[in-house]
């Protein structure tokens, strides 16, 4: 059995929703968010003190978008894309874009309206980044043109990713900025069994601080 740290909504949602598509077991330690700061004993676990962290026998890893698709090569099934398919390189895209140009300018607009004590909050600096991630959302736009997932015909590993990036913006006030075939995709993706029992799972954990 497989064990994730998580703290509610955060970046290891990705991981926690893969399992439940996939129904992989799994352990999950439920964290205050940040965990570095409100659970300082994690640091013994996890020295950089982020979430996820993902345990698999000896396997150990802290990067939510490799999480996805470990899980997804490794157990099989429709999350993966084969590396003989034609959307494959298109899969490995859309699993790291998710974090790394979706997410990452939301990590700014949480920190300067939300993390940061409020003398050091910063309006403008969090709009500059709210006004990046919906210039690089357009690219989920255009996909969503003429399919009902990013790729493969399917809902894979990819949508998770990505899934994610819209999750946290609506978390954060920016699903206003989705166009209307982003915000289709994102009622779909939350229509899903998975997606539900993922939530499900970490609700006994409550709102984390960084929701309020």
């Amino acid at each position: 059995m497989v064990t994730l740290y998580h703290c509610a909504d955060a970046r290891s949602f990705r991981a926690l929703w893969a399992m439940e598509e996939l129904g992989v077991p799994y352990e999950l330690k439920l964290l205050p968010f940040p965990p570095r700061v409100r659970a300082p004993e994690y640091l013994e676990i996890n020295p950089l003190g982020t979430i996820p962290f993902f345990v698999d026998g000896e396997t150990r890893m802290t990067e939510s978008s490799a999480i996805l698709q470990y899980l997804a090569v490794r157990h099989g099934g429709p999350l993966n894309v084969p590396n003989d398919d034609g959307d494959y390189g298109a899969w490995l895209n859309w699993l790291y874009l998710g974090e790394a140009t979706l997410t990452f300018p939301q990590t700014l607009v949480l920190r300067y309206t939300r993390l940061e004590p409020k003398e050091r909050r910063n309006p403008q600096v969090a709009e500059d980044y709210a006004k990046w991630f919906a210039a690089r959302l357009r690219a989920v736009d255009r996909a969503l043109e003429t399919r009902d997932y990013l790729v493969a015909g399917r809902f894979t590993a990819a949508d998770i990713s990505v899934g994610y990036a819209l999750l946290l913006a609506s978390t954060l006030g920016l699903s206003e900025r989705f166009s209307p075939a982003v915000a289709a995709y994102w009622a779909r993706l939350q229509d899903r069994e998975g997606f539900q029992r993922a939530k499900a799972a970490q609700a006994a954990e409550g709102t984390p601080e960084w929701q309020v």
